[in-house]
C-alpha cells in the first residue's frame, strides 16, 4: 500500500488553477524529484502535502500507517533564517517542538534524537556554534538535521542546495542520498536535472496537460517529455 497517493489533484490559488488532473504515488523508500518550469506548480503542490493549502479537487490520502506528524519539511532559505542567533544545538532541537505538545522542556528522547541526528549530518561539532555564523553548507546541513527530528518516515525538500557552491552541493545530495538507502521516503522539488536523474527513483514532471508526466526514472529519460526537457531529443537514433 503506497504512503501517500494522490489522485486526480487540480491544484491552484485565488480559485486560478495552476495545474489539473494528474496523480502519483509514493511507496515506502521512493526517492521521488518533482521537476518542471516556473509557475508549473511545484510550490503549490509542495504547500498542499504539506497541508498548508487544500486541493481545490482531487483528494491525497495517506496509508502505510502514516500520519501527519511523521512528514519533515526542508524549506528554502530566507534571508532573515540564514541570520538566526541560536545555537545548532537549539536549531535541532527545534524540530522536536511538534513531539512536546504542551511540554515547556524537550524530554531525553528527543534531546538524543537531535544528537544522532546532528551526528548523522555531520554537524555535531558545531552544536554550540551560532547558527548564522556557519557557511551555506554547513547551516543547510544542520536544518536537514532539524527536519529528520521532525521526520520518521517521509522528508519534503524544496530546492535545498540553492545558493550552495559545487562542493556543499555534492555533499548536501550524498547525505540525502545516504538517508533516503537507510529507508527515509524523500520527495524533493529541484530544478536540477542532472541531480534528479543521478538520484531519483522517480520523476513527477508537472506542466501543460501534454507534458506531465509521472513513473520511474529510467522511464522518464525515454520518453516524450523527459527527452525535450533533458536535452536529449534528437540524440536518439
Amino acid at each position: 500500500m503506497p504512503q501517500l497517493s494522490c489522485q486526480n489533484l487540480t491544484l491552484g490559488y485565488e480559485g486560478k488553477v495552476v495545474i489539473s488532473g494528474f496523480s502519483f504515488t509514493v511507496n515506502t523508500g521512493d526517492y521521488l524529484c518533482i521537476v518542471g518550469e516556473n509557475g508549473s506548480g511545484k510550490s503549490t503542490l509542495m504547500k498542499t502535502l504539506l497541508r498548508l493549502k487544500m486541493p481545490m479537487s482531487g483528494q491525497i490520502v495517506m496509508g502505510d500507517g502514516l500520519t501527519p506528524n511523521e512528514i519533515g519539511y526542508l524549506p528554502q532559505q530566507t534571508i532573515v533564517q540564514k541570520d538566526f542567533p541560536a545555537s545548532v544545538k537549539e536549531v535541532v532541537r527545534s524540530g522536536c517542538l511538534n513531539r512536546c505538545g504542551l511540554r515547556p522542556f524537550y524530554n531525553r528522547k528527543e534531546k538524543r534524537m537531535a544528537d544522532e541526528n546532528m551526528e548523522k549530518l555531520g554537524v555535531k561539532n558545531l552544536a554550540h556554534r551560532c547558527y548564522r555564523e556557519l557557511s551555506g553548507g554547513q547551516q543547510q546541513r544542520t536544518l536537514l538535521a532539524r527536519a529528520l527530528c521532525a521526520a520518521q518516515k517521509i522528508l519534503l525538500l524544496d530546492e535545498p542546495a540553492a545558493g550552495l557552491d559545487p562542493k556543499a552541493t555534492d555533499e548536501l545530495y550524498t547525505l540525502i542520498k545516504k538517508l533516503n538507502d537507510s529507508g527515509m521516503t524523500m520527495i524533493m522539488i529541484s530544478h536540477d536535472i542532472a541531480v534528479s536523474l543521478k538520484y531519483a527513483s522517480h520523476i513527477l514532471h508537472l506542466g501543460t496537460q501534454s507534458s506531465l508526466f509521472f513513473g520511474k526514472t529510467e522511464d522518464y529519460v525515454i520518453s516524450e517529455t523527459g527527452l525535450i526537457y533533458t536535452g536529449l531529443e534528437g540524440e536518439q537514433t
